[in-house]
């Protein structure tokens, strides 16, 4: 749905012809590498920015994820305090960081011209059992035991929630307001626009990677070579030589309805295009277009043997169905209501779940991913964080905890299918769990340190 509106016909790009020199080479031209190429161009216009990219910019998840710019970050704040090197102070100085990355996303699509349908009107999670509201307000207690207050996040009774959302059962809610629904095909193409009218920045599509070596990024059309090479290349990471155990990809699924009549939005709400979720464990995440449409996804999809990705696996009609059924379930005025679109993709998991960025200076190899689905704000401090790596600058970015983190790598197969599978299965059997005994699951608890929480 995004790339049918995105005003764009996705045309591609020349791919690179011979061996090329350049400052900077950069494999993904997805949110990563084009934030990257953009904040170096923007502050070093003479750079020679080259980025390669395997299909189209945008292909990949930054141009098909559910819309939000979050101040989510994969690993929860107790764990980011607990990196090496790291402390509490630090892992607030990473959430401000975040938090700041959402208007900065809003603030370069406006400078640049980039109609993202950017919208600011934050998150809001129901509780629609018992064990969910024990969860949001779990949620809410944490909060403020690192001294985040309710300008941040704060519970919602159940009439304030069903004043902004109006779905079935809701018993609350927490909110925050540090997101914004976006327009995700919009912003990464007119990124891609930006970097490759600049002077110094260049995309080859239709080009993949095959290896990263020091100073060199591989093809089968010619090598680049470069001070610098970034591999910003996510869900798709097992593909490069020697990756791949690096990233897991796991695969999350949408689906969109046709344009809503404003009667039915009346009867639903979002009126300040609120994006959504609620307090499971098996994640899902919707948002309101500005267009109409609502657009709602979710995990449940199975991880393929060997780190597998395929455009055949963005279809699972057994997840589709569930998430539709899910959609239907928490709003009746949906009945009749057309889906027009449904399509998926893979994103990319660390082993601890700890999203990374860095630059090994030895062999001019930069990287960063492993942001676990919250990557649309997450990919602008990567971008802005290698830009000051890259110039060889120390700040407040370079400073943060992530910087320089290494994750374990994955188990081999077959270990690796079977426990990347039984996890994806065990929060679905923790919300079944929740719904029979009306109580926090057990299984959802002991899982909660293996995927970022605390």
């Amino acid at each position: 749905m995004w790339h049918d509106t995105a005003g764009d016909d996705w045309t591609p790009r020349d791919r690179l012809h011979g061996d090329l020199r350049a400052d900077v080479a950069i494999v993904g031209a997805g949110f990563t590498g084009l934030w990257t190429a953009y904040y170096l161009l923007r502050d070093d216009p003479t750079l020679k920015v080259v980025v390669l990219e395997k299909e189209t910019a945008g292909f990949g998840a930054s141009g098909r994820n559910g819309g939000w710019a979050s101040a989510l970050f994969p690993a929860s704040l107790d764990k980011l305090a607990d990196l090496p090197g790291s402390n509490r102070a630090q892992a607030l100085a990473l959430h401000r960081a975040m938090r700041a990355s959402v208007d900065e996303v809003g603030r370069a699509a406006e400078t640049e011209g980039i109609d993202a349908h950017f919208h600011k009107g934050g998150t809001i999670a129901l509780a629609r059992s018992r064990a969910q509201l024990r969860s949001a307000r779990g949620e809410v207690a944490h909060a403020r035991s690192w001294g985040r207050g309710p300008e941040e996040v704060r519970l919602l009774s159940a009439s304030e929630a069903t004043q902004r959302l109006a779905a079935t059962h809701v018993l609350g809610a927490t909110y925050t307001p540090d997101c914004a629904a976006i327009h995700p095909a919009r912003l990464v193409r007119g990124l891609a626009d930006v970097v490759a009218s600049t002077a110094g920045g260049r995309i080859f599509e239709q080009t993949p990677v095959t290896a990263i070596d020091p100073h060199a990024a591989r093809t089968p059309y010619g090598t680049v070579t470069a001070d610098v090479v970034v591999r910003a290349t996510e869900g798709y990471t097992p593909a490069l030589e020697g990756h791949r155990r690096t990233l897991v990809p796991v695969y999350s699924l949408v689906v969109a309805t046709e344009p809503l009549p404003d009667r039915t939005w009346a009867r639903i709400g979002l009126h300040d295009r609120e994006t959504f979720t609620d307090h499971r464990n098996l994640i899902v995440y919707g948002q309101r277009t500005r267009d109409g449409r609502l657009v709602f996804g979710g995990r449940g999809a199975p991880y393929h043997f060997r780190s597998a990705v395929s455009p055949a696996f963005d279809h699972e009609p057994r997840v589709f169905a569930a998430i539709w059924a899910s959609l239907r379930s928490m709003f009746p005025a949906l009945k009749g209501t057309k889906v027009t679109h449904a399509w998926g993709g893979p994103l990319g998991i660390a082993r601890d779940w700890t999203a990374s960025v860095g630059l090994d200076r030895s062999t001019g190899v930069a990287w960063a991913g492993g942001y676990v689905g919250d990557g649309v704000s997450t990919t602008n401090l990567a971008g802005r964080t290698l830009r000051d790596l890259v110039l060889g600058r120390e700040t407040g970015l370079t400073d943060l905890p992530w910087v320089g983190h290494v994750s374990p790598r994955w188990e081999p197969e077959p270990l690796r299918w079977l426990g990347v599978n039984a996890g994806l299965r065990a929060m679905a059997v923790a919300d079944r769990e929740e719904a029979l005994t009306r109580r926090s699951s057990r299984v959802a608890r002991a899982l909660a340190p293996l995927v970022g929480g605390h």
